[in-house]
């Protein structure tokens, strides 16, 4: 991984294993006391027209929770549940508070691997091309405008099984728009993340996830046309890798588990910037843990509030 000799796992700090507290907003913690105000407007599919039937609009003021809940459920992968600290009886990590650099461009995860430590068996396994470290999403906008349809473009990643792309904006009326990727109605929330293998592979045969040869997506034209601007956000998907150690034992000591995934996300500019985007896949070819802080814009904005909106319904 061109990192060294080797990595240091570290033990979460007491404090870290606490119950988390929950940070959910709720209808008694808005400030008004009241339900919130506006709509969501909900796109899907590819093409430069918007397909009969759309948008789904949900009017957050009429909504009871169960109803918000059911028309924004969308899909989802498996449960995975992955290591975490009081999931097991115990834990370590890295990147940790002690050492978290970035990988450099050059690492890689092929070859031999040891995991050591003074609480855990010795766990021995390989990685192989299929699971090393995934190519950056590169994406662009290869034409169009928010008042138009927009042509995104990316660049095809050898290792990737599938890809998902949305985008969210908001209008000065007040109204939320997302659209997604997908060929069926989907809000996307449960897709922008790690997802089983074999849930990648029957989303795309449902045509709810791109497949790997594909390298556009057209937004229809006007879906954004009366907002500020837009955010894409786009995620691929690698293939798991299971194995256990020592191999294919009665009783084996350990396992391991790898998911990969490659994300990337683009701004559809508005007024003066409309002929074109700007990516901002990152500049460590994907293998950043860490990123220092920006100021957010008004569409990374309205993603907040979105997420907010999503806990008054406790979503």
């Amino acid at each position: 991984m061109a990192m060294g000799d080797n990595l240091p796992l570290l033990p979460e700090k007491e404090e870290r294993t606490r119950p988390a507290t929950n940070e959910k907003f709720t209808p008694h913690e808005h400030e008004s006391g009241e339900k919130p105000k506006g709509r969501m407007l909900i796109y899907w599919g590819c093409g430069d027209k918007v397909r009969s039937g759309q948008p789904s609009i949900l009017d957050f003021a009429r909504m009871s929770p169960v109803e918000f809940g059911r028309a924004m459920g969308g899909r989802h992968g498996s449960a995975q549940n992955p290591p975490a600290p009081r999931r097991a009886a115990s834990y370590a990590d890295w990147p940790n508070r002690e050492n978290s650099k970035n990988i450099p461009s050059e690492g890689s995860l092929l070859g031999e691997h040891l995991v050591h430590g003074n609480f855990t068996p010795d766990i021995r396994f390989s990685i192989g091309r299929q699971q090393d470290f995934m190519a950056p999403v590169e994406l662009s906008n290869a034409g169009g405008n928010l008042s138009g349809s927009v042509l995104l473009r990316w660049k095809d990643i050898p290792t990737a099984i599938g890809y998902f792309t949305m985008a969210t904006g908001s209008t000065g009326k007040g109204d939320t728009i997302i659209w997604s990727s997908s060929s069926q109605s989907e809000t996307g929330w449960g897709l922008m993340d790690y997802l089983p293998t074999p849930d990648v592979r029957r989303f795309v045969k449902e045509k709810v996830l791109m497949a790997a040869d594909t390298t556009e997506c057209a937004v229809p034209q006007g879906i954004f046309s009366e907002a500020q601007g837009a955010m894409v956000q786009m995620i691929a998907y690698g293939e798991d890798f299971y194995t256990t150690w020592p191999p294919k034992p009665k009783n084996p000591e350990g396992a391991v588990k790898v998911r990969l995934k490659s994300t990337g996300s683009l701004m559809l500019a508005d007024r003066e910037e409309r002929a074109g985007g700007r990516s901002y896949t990152s500049q460590n070819r994907g293998r950043a843990y860490t990123a220092q802080p920006r100021e957010k814009s008004d569409t990374e904005k309205s993603l907040d509030t979105v997420n907010k909106i999503r806990g008054m319904f406790h979503f």
